[in-house]
């Protein structure tokens, strides 16, 4: 594991983290047949990790908000469609040589897609962000430091997060960065979206992921592909970690067995028009 002084290390926070994402992205292990509808986007003081419960194969699971309402805010974590399209979004809070791989896998398959990147990737490796751009990814905003969101009622320091992604963004391509952002470890609070909103975001949760970013517990191709197969569903935006190492090492067949399942790729852009 790489340490980085102004990145979490993911391996102290893996207990932590582990156990709030399972209680979201892999719920529909938890909770396979829940019924009733999920708990709505909190109050605006109390933050929430974003979870989700796979109900049905190859159908959309239900989020702890609904479409309807993450709508309001310009955010969203699914598309409302039975079109098979598929959004695929990567967050990266450092570089440790997956991007290669990972970058000619969407070359290969004409893939759009957005890396969410804390602050540090963009300071340590701006020719990195110079290809990505030029091979036609979003770069998005996971901001600077990766702290909890939710604990931040100032919207000075709020701001000042995002912003400072937005600065370095500019120095390394000469162009202003687009308003996409993803909370770190999808922890978020209606003061956080609307705070998001009004400085003209747009806010991407996820409806598909699994347990990829523990670096010394990496999941086998077997296991990804049993999770990531089973749970597409038409109009899903797709949250895979490049520090992974399995994410590399499969995303050229995972491609390609998702395209022979009927499925395209499309860029967020389509799902903020």
């Amino acid at each position: 594991m790489k340490s980085l002084s102004r990145y979490i290390p993911l391996v102290k926070i893996s207990a932590f983290f582990a156990a709030t994402f399972l209680l979201g992205a892999t719920a529909g292990n938890l909770f396979p047949v829940l019924k009733s509808e999920p708990e709505s986007v909190q109050t605006s003081s109390a933050g929430t990790n974003w979870g989700l419960s796979f109900q049905e194969k190859g159908k959309r699971p239900v989020g702890n908000a609904t479409i309807e309402e993450l709508k309001k805010y310009n955010a969203c974590y699914a598309a409302d469609t039975e079109e098979k399209v598929l959004y695929l979004t990567f967050d990266t809070g450092y570089e440790n040589g997956n991007m290669p791989a990972i970058l000619n896998a969407l070359k290969k398959h004409h893939a759009p897609a957005a890396f969410f990147m804390v602050g540090n990737v963009l300071k340590d490796h701006p020719d990195l962000i110079r290809q990505i751009v030029a091979d036609g990814h979003i770069i998005g905003n996971h901001t600077m430091t990766h702290p909890n969101m939710s604990s931040i009622s100032s919207r000075k320091d709020f701001e000042k997060e995002l912003s400072g992604v937005e600065s370095l963004y500019e120095e390394i391509t000469g162009e202003k960065m687009e308003k996409f952002y993803r909370p770190p470890q999808g922890i978020y609070n209606l003061t956080n979206l609307s705070m998001a909103k009004e400085m003209g975001y747009h806010t991407f949760f996820w409806s598909l992921a699994y347990v990829d970013w523990i670096q010394d517990r990496q999941p086998s191709r077997e296991e990804a592909f049993d999770k990531l197969l089973s749970r597409v569903h038409p109009g899903a935006i797709v949250l895979l970690h490049s520090t992974s190492s399995t994410n590399a090492e499969i995303l050229d067949e995972l491609l390609t067995r998702w395209e022979e399942m009927g499925y395209s790729f499309k860029s967020l852009h389509d799902l903020t028009v």
